[in-house]
């Protein structure tokens, strides 16, 4: 993936050559010129969902009406499925728009859609294609996702983490599950000793979207974890909590290691200037005396002027740390104000906050002027 590489670019032409090759491979009577001509024509000008959905009903043109001959055909894709280049990031996406034609256009045949799924959800996660079954079909859906939980290939496990994940990165949202998510619970309880770290990084973001919603549940599910932890537990104890953490939820603390309530005989925070500009750097320094043995989490947020002269709070990490007592501490840290496309910046007054264990202990102003 270069540097001018975009997203969209995992369904290009290759991937829709590769698409048509596959569905020959095992449907012989496949249109894979008409196919193939019908995506080509309007690509070029699309983004990436939208050509996913492009893909999507041209398939829907060219596969057989009747979903049960279709399933049977995408059950033997992966057999014959070109993956494309190993070195490219992007080529698992030339299977994605496959995945999700069974969640469009499968949704009424939901134990057929299903078995496509854990088959095709090894060639790129079917993580997106099983939401409108949980939604539609929960019944059905929670009885295979039980069943996947002990499935030999890591991929169809993390599916059952990553496709009931409430609040899924670029998937629909799960309403029910952000309001309740009690289903969800026993699936993560059975995953959480997983082998593969793929999949237990799937379990920690699961819980991590529903901490968002529900911290405490997540607080108790995991302090019931902590009493038969291990190295894979505290790993998925430290990434669950990541959000709580930084947000300085006062119970999640206790459950990393860390001290309840810190305490300081001095803490200063100077800045070595007090305007900026972008491109610049803000440079700024931690002074602290220890009044007792303690760990603790050290992060800062910045409050970034927004367009309507409101602030609004990001935290960084900045570390973890263990002082004795009386020990002094001297830090030194900076942040760039380097123009970047995830944030625009704006004149004004800015604040940095220093926080411990999710606590702000000292902050100061400083002024972004013009550039």
């Amino acid at each position: 993936m270069t540097e001018n590489t975009l997203m969209k670019d995992g369904l290009d032409k290759r991937a829709v050559v590769r698409i048509a090759s596959g569905l020959i491979a095992t449907y012989p009577s496949f249109n894979a010129k008409g196919f193939s001509k019908l995506v080509l024509e309007s690509l070029h000008d699309l983004e990436l969902k939208e050509r996913v959905d492009l893909i999507i009903e041209a398939l829907n043109k060219f596969l057989p009406k009747k979903f049960s001959e279709t399933a049977k055909i995408l059950k033997a894709l992966p057999k014959h499925w070109d993956s494309g280049d190993e070195n490219d990031p992007l080529s698992g996406f030339a299977i994605w728009p496959v995945t999700d034609y069974v969640g469009v256009y499968g949704i009424h045949a939901p134990s057929a859609s299903l078995d496509v799924l854990v088959k095709l959800t090894p060639l790129f996660s079917a993580e997106f294609a099983i939401r409108p079954f949980i939604e539609i079909h929960p019944k059905t859906t929670f009885t295979y996702l039980n069943s996947w939980v002990e499935h030999r290939d890591e991929h169809v496990r993390r599916l059952v983490s990553e496709g009931t994940r409430p609040r899924l990165p670029w998937g629909k949202r799960l309403n029910g599950f952000i309001e309740d998510p009690s289903p969800i619970f026993p699936l993560l309880e059975k995953l959480k000793h997983d082998p593969s770290l793929y999949v237990r990084r799937s379990v920690a973001n699961n819980l991590n979207d529903i901490s968002k919603d529900h911290p405490e549940r997540v607080i108790t599910f995991l302090t019931a974890w902590s009493k038969d932890r291990n190295e894979h537990i505290d790993w998925i104890i430290k990434h669950a909590l990541r959000t709580l953490i930084k947000s300085g939820h006062p119970k999640v603390f206790p459950l990393l290691g860390f001290d309840v309530n810190p305490t300081f005989s001095v803490k200063q925070l100077s800045l070595q200037q007090k305007k900026i500009r972008v491109g610049d750097l803000l440079e700024f320094n931690l002074d602290l005396v220890s009044k007792k043995q303690q760990k603790f989490v050290l992060d800062y947020a910045i409050h970034f002027v927004k367009a309507s002269d409101k602030t609004s709070k990001k935290v960084f990490k900045w570390k973890n740390i263990s002082m004795r007592k009386q020990e002094k501490l001297a830090l030194k840290k900076s942040h760039s104000f380097k123009e970047i496309s995830t944030r625009k910046y704006y004149v004004g007054k800015h604040v940095i906050a220093i926080h411990i264990n999710g606590v702000v202990i000292a902050e100061l102003p400083f002024l972004q002027t013009e550039a």
